[in-house]
């Protein structure tokens, strides 16, 4: 396998999750498909807006009952 290494290539930051990978650009676009089916998206630099979270209509859930565990005679 032969590499080359140019000065002047552009550069593409891709995102899986926590993960985040530097590849070229001319290697993003000859393996897009591979890229996207293990889940790696551009990673872009715009950022994302907070949504507010609503908390009128939040139900307060039940404590959880504790089960006795049954004594086995031996």
């Amino acid at each position: 396998m032969v590499k080359l290494i140019l000065s002047n290539q552009k550069m593409v930051t891709l995102k899986r999750g926590n993960k985040t990978i530097t590849r070229s650009e001319l290697d993003y676009e000859t393996n897009k498909s591979m890229y996207d089916f293990r889940g790696f998206k551009v990673a872009s630099d715009n950022v994302k807006e907070v949504k507010e979270v609503v908390t009128e209509n939040v139900v307060p859930l039940k404590k959880k009952r504790k089960t006795r565990k049954k004594k086995w005679k031996t």
